[in-house]
């Protein structure tokens, strides 16, 4: 919800966390295309050419992974007409470690949307969409018994749905196959 009403006029900076696999980037990548977004990660953005993001909405994901100097540069681009900066990081910005004092106060003005794990009903939905891209349709007593079995991360979903398919060659998905392959998973840990 906060980020179908953002950027607005009070607040650039804007800060999605949460644990990975929690869908942060997938959320992210769907505000960027909506207000059209320059999006790049943290990595990236320190071979940015600043100066042509001003007054322009800019993803940041792993925005952790981006050096003081170039985060400072696009908290302060985002405050000019047209701009907003939003980071997406497993940590809020204010648990950043830095030595610049001007980038310690902004760090600690972000506010924070967090984005926990998936819940029943997410993940069930992250398992019928990776199903739905790969042209299966599951019965609900499949999604059910996955939603109480599997890691709860979108990337975890994804594993499990190629899995399934790969090992179905052709038969029907059902519990059986699902609980084959999760004893798998568990003998391998042992």
């Amino acid at each position: 919800e906060t980020l179908d009403l953002w950027p607005t006029g009070e607040e650039a900076n804007l800060a999605l966390v949460g644990p990975q696999g929690a869908g942060k980037s997938h959320l992210a990548a769907d505000w960027a295309e909506r207000v059209g977004a320059v999006a790049f990660s943290g990595a990236e953005a320190g071979r940015t050419d600043l100066s042509e993001l001003e007054g322009r909405p800019v993803l940041l994901d792993d925005a952790d992974q981006t050096d003081d100097d170039t985060l400072f540069h696009l908290m302060n681009l985002a405050r000019s007409p047209g701009g907003a900066l939003l980071m997406v990081s497993r940590e809020p910005p204010a648990r950043r470690e830095t030595g610049l004092a001007d980038l310690r106060s902004r760090l600690d003005a972000v506010r924070v949307v967090r984005v926990e794990a998936p819940d029943d009903a997410v993940l069930a939905a992250a398992l019928r969409r990776f199903f739905d891209e790969r042209a299966i349709t599951p019965g609900d007593e499949l999604i059910d018994y996955l939603v109480l079995r599997i890691e709860r991360s979108i990337p975890a979903a994804k594993a499990m749905v190629a899995r399934l398919d790969a090992e179905a060659s052709g038969r029907k998905l059902n519990r059986a196959l699902a609980r084959a392959l999760l004893d798998d998973e568990t003998a391998e840990l042992f």
